[in-house]
C-alpha cells in the first residue's frame, strides 16, 4: 500500500512529496492492481483534508515538463460543475466575450453530472479542441477564442484513467469537477470560476493559489449554480483581498426569473439549435441576461471594460445583432472571424 493511500485511510493529509511519489509509482505501474481505483474512492470522500487536495494540485503543476506557452491578457470561464442543472452558460458567454473583443482561451470537460459538458457541446457543434499551445495561439489569432484540448492537463490524469479501467473517470465526477478548473497549465490567463456551493470557497481559494500561474476570480450565488445568474444574488471574489463584487437584480436592473428559464434541452437533436438560439438572444430574456452577465465578467476580467451595465448592454447587443452567431459559425467552419465592432451604448454603471 502506498503511503498516500495509507494516509488517506488514516485520515491524515497527503503532502506534496508523498503525492510526487504516488505519481511516480502510478506512471511506472508499480502500484497494486486495484489500488488506483480504491485510492480515488477514498480521495472522493467529504472528510479528505483540504491540504491533501491543495498538495495534489501543487504536485501536478510541479511535474510539468516541456514548454508551456503564456497567454497574457486572455480570459477563461470554467465552473466546478454540480448543483442546479443549466444549459452551457459558460461556453455561450465565452463566445459573447470574444465577439466583444476579449481574448478567450476556454477550458472545460465532458459531462460528469450534467447532461452535456462543454466538450460534449463542442463535439455537436463540430468544433475541434486544440492539440498544442501553437494551435491554441493560432485559433486565438484567427477567431479571438480557442478551446484548449487535453494537452493542457497533467498527463498523470490520463495514466490514472487507464489504471482504473474498466471504471470510467466520471465515477469520480464530483472530485474531478472540483479539481478540474485548477489543473490546466494556462499561465497569464485570468480565470472566472463558478462554485456550485458557497461552502467550496475556502478550498477553491487554496486550489487557485496552488495552481499559481493565473489569477482566479471565484463566483458564488444563492441558488446553487456554478455560474453568475441574472436573477440571483451573486458574489465575485477576487484575489489579493479586494472586496467581493456584489451583483443582483437591483444593481444589474435585470428581469425576474427562475431556474427553469436556464434549463438544458432534453432532446439531443435540439442541443445545437438551442445553443444558436441562446447566443442569438432568442432563448428568453432570463437566458440572454444570464449569458450577458457572465460575458460581462469576462470582458471586465480582460480589462476591456470597467462598467457592468455597460458591458452587459454591449453583450446583449452583440447577441441580438448576430455578431456572436457569426463568430460561432466562423469557428465551426474554420474561416477567419471578422474584427469585433466597436460598440458604444448610452447606458453606464
Amino acid at each position: 500500500m502506498h503511503d498516500a493511500f495509507a494516509a488517506l485511510l488514516a485520515g491524515r493529509p497527503v503532502d506534496t512529496t508523498t503525492w510526487s511519489s504516488f505519481w511516480d509509482e502510478l506512471s511506472a505501474g508499480t502500484l497494486e492492481t486495484d489500488e488506483p481505483a480504491s485510492f480515488m474512492t477514498a480521495l472522493s470522500q467529504d472528510a479528505v483534508a483540504p491540504e491533501t487536495l491543495t498538495h495534489l494540485v501543487r504536485s501536478l503543476h510541479a511535474r510539468r515538463t516541456g514548454p508551456v506557452r503564456s497567454f497574457p491578457g486572455a480570459v477563461n470561464v470554467v465552473g466546478t460543475g454540480g448543483g442546479a442543472s443549466t444549459f452551457n452558460v459558460s461556453t455561450a458567454a465565452a463566445f459573447v466575450a470574444a465577439a466583444l473583443g476579449a481574448r478567450v482561451v476556454k477550458t472545460g470537460s465532458r459531462a460528469h453530472a450534467s447532461k452535456y459538458g462543454s466538450i460534449d457541446l463542442l463535439d455537436r457543434l463540430g468544433i475541434t479542441l486544440t492539440k498544442s499551445y501553437d494551435e491554441t495561439a493560432d485559433s486565438l489569432a484567427r477567431h479571438g477564442i480557442a478551446f484548449a484540448g487535453h494537452f493542457i492537463y497533467p498527463r498523470e490524469l490520463t495514466v490514472l484513467a487507464r489504471r482504473i479501467m474498466p471504471l470510467p473517470m466520471r465515477t469520480y465526477g464530483r472530485l474531478l469537477n472540483t479539481l478540474g478548473p485548477f489543473l490546466p497549465a494556462l499561465p497569464g490567463t485570468r480565470q472566472l470560476t463558478g462554485l456550485s456551493r458557497p461552502e467550496l470557497l475556502p478550498l477553491a481559494r487554496r486550489l487557485a493559489a496552488a495552481a499559481g500561474d493565473r489569477e482566479v476570480w471565484l463566483c458564488t450565488n444563492d441558488i446553487g449554480t456554478d455560474e453568475l445568474v441574472s436573477f440571483a444574488d451573486n458574489l465575485v471574489h477576487r484575489e489579493g483581498g479586494a472586496p467581493a463584487i456584489q451583483l443582483n437584480r437591483r444593481t444589474l436592473h435585470t428581469a425576474a426569473g427562475a431556474l427553469p428559464d436556464l434549463a438544458p434541452v432534453s432532446e439531443p437533436a435540439r442541443v445545437v439549435d438551442h445553443f444558436i438560439d441562446v447566443v442569438s438572444g432568442r432563448a428568453g430574456e432570463v437566458a440572454t441576461q444570464t449569458v450577458a452577465l457572465n460575458a460581462a465578467a469576462l470582458v471586465i476580467a480582460a480589462e476591456r471594460e470597467t462598467r457592468w451595465r455597460h458591458a452587459m448592454t454591449s453583450a446583449v447587443a452583440a447577441m441580438r445583432d448576430g455578431a456572436v452567431r457569426d463568430l460561432v459559425e466562423s469557428v465551426r467552419s474554420g474561416s477567419p472571424a471578422s474584427e469585433p465592432p466597436v460598440r458604444e451604448v448610452a447606458t453606464s454603471g
